[in-house]
């Protein structure tokens, strides 16, 4: 069963974590593979995991050098990101380098994050944005990161669960609409996070 949440007690010693950081990323980043899907030219999603969000606060922590009085910000900034049994959680980016084009983009991608879904067995499971703030600014520009969470019921978590299911994501917002079938090892990989 995934776990769905971290505390003060997993997060190791920075002198440690310092020791094991180059294989625990890379072991972390091989896992990850099966964890990302684009969506369209400019989206791709990265689906969160308790793993994944170990890795996070652990790189924050010690990139930021705050010890043990930092852990528990980082602690209250991406426990929410960890699926909770019946969810898949995502943190989605629109990735465009050119900074005029980008700028440009975000200005017609207010409320993205209020669009994205997945699709199983022949249902739409719609996204919830995070809360902590809001993505969109005012004059209608979204947030070039947005984080969303997939509740899903248990029919529609044993639909997940099948074998070569078909699951669809995808962002029906006006300005951006696109789809991408999530690949096998993806779909497998994803369906750990339900309990």
């Amino acid at each position: 069963m995934a776990k769905h949440e971290l505390t003060a007690a997993d997060i190791m010693p920075m002198t440690e974590y310092g020791k094991v950081r180059v294989e625990t990323r890379r072991r972390i980043a091989a896992t990850k593979r099966n964890r990302r899907v684009q969506v369209g030219p400019h989206v791709t999603f990265y689906f969160e995991s308790w793993e994944t969000m170990w890795l996070q606060v652990h790189e924050m922590v010690f990139i930021e050098k705050g010890g043990e009085a930092q852990v528990p910000e980082e602690l209250a900034a991406y426990n929410p990101l960890i699926p909770k049994g019946s969810e898949l959680t995502a943190t989605f980016m629109i990735e465009i380098d050119d900074p005029v084009f980008r700028a440009n983009v975000l200005a017609r991608l207010g409320g993205i994050e209020e669009t994205a879904f997945l699709m199983v067995g022949g249902q739409k499971v719609m996204c919830q944005a995070e809360e902590d703030q809001d993505r969109t600014r005012a004059d209608g520009k979204a947030s070039s990161v947005q984080f969303v969470h997939f509740p899903f019921t248990p029919a529609q978590i044993a639909e997940f669960r099948k074998a070569d299911a078909q699951v669809i994501l995808g962002l029906g917002h006006p300005n951006y609409g696109h789809m991408a079938v999530l690949p096998e090892a993806v779909r497998a990989e994803l369906a750990k996070d339900f309990d």
